[in-house]
């Protein structure tokens, strides 16, 4: 499966766009060139005929593509993967220790926005007990994607949202000068908004001298202020 995917990257690379993808994604690593609907055309291709059979084969695999990805769209590839229908019963909080290896290793926003929101976040809605110290350990890490993803993590858990635990970690980062980090912490908000505009404004309000300007506005971005 990973030679297929490999492969087959590679064979629908296009060399111009790959260094225009790789300036606007500002990476060391290169691309192929591949565009993400493609990528995800020649995923479910591949993945549809190679099938992993247990949970150690699948950790084998998603890590195998990440960590050994040679051009960043095996990156993609194998975030795919772990997203694939097929594996839904394998995101269980043992996941957790391999996802948190993706998001170091990956330490850019195209990975790590994925994993949060599609793989970390829905594990730690369907186990909360289970996952929510490590959310709450990450959430004041020296890492910054870990702390990045401890705030994102339920962008969409709407009504389930664990509000202490959203607001622990919002404020674990509030004095937090880097963009990502304040992004993050407005983009959480903003998301929650859609749940209780009231808390965010009261939040805000409330935060006023802690936040940047750049989390008040996107928090405030759909809601407004007053």
């Amino acid at each position: 499966m990973i030679d297929s995917v490999r492969r087959e990257l590679a064979a629908a690379g296009d060399p111009q766009r790959a260094s225009a993808m790789q300036r606007y994604m500002k990476s060391g690593m290169p691309f192929h060139g591949v565009r993400m609907p493609e990528v995800r055309r020649i995923c479910r291709a591949i993945f549809a005929e190679h099938r992993v059979e247990s949970p150690t084969a699948f950790d084998s695999a998603v890590s195998r593509l990440f960590l050994d990805a040679t051009h960043r769209e095996e990156r993609y590839a194998a975030v795919q993967l772990a997203e694939h229908r097929l594996y839904r019963e394998y995101q269980t909080p043992s996941r957790i220790r391999l996802y948190r290896k993706l998001i170091v290793a990956g330490a850019w926003w195209d990975t790590v926005d994925e994993i949060a929101g599609n793989l970390v976040g829905p594990i730690l809605a369907s186990y909360p007990s289970q996952v929510r110290p490590t959310i709450v350990e990450w959430a004041t890490d020296e890492n910054l994607w870990l702390r990045r993803t401890a705030v994102i993590a339920q962008l969409g858990s709407k009504e389930r949202t664990d509000l202490p635990l959203l607001t622990y970690a919002i404020e674990a980062n509030i004095g937090d000068t880097d963009f990502f980090i304040r992004k993050a912490i407005g983009w959480a908000l903003r998301q929650y908004a859609r749940v209780d505009a009231d808390w965010v404004r009261d939040f805000v309000a409330g935060h006023e001298t802690l936040l940047s300007g750049l989390s008040k506005r996107e928090a405030l971005k759909r809601i407004g202020s007053a």
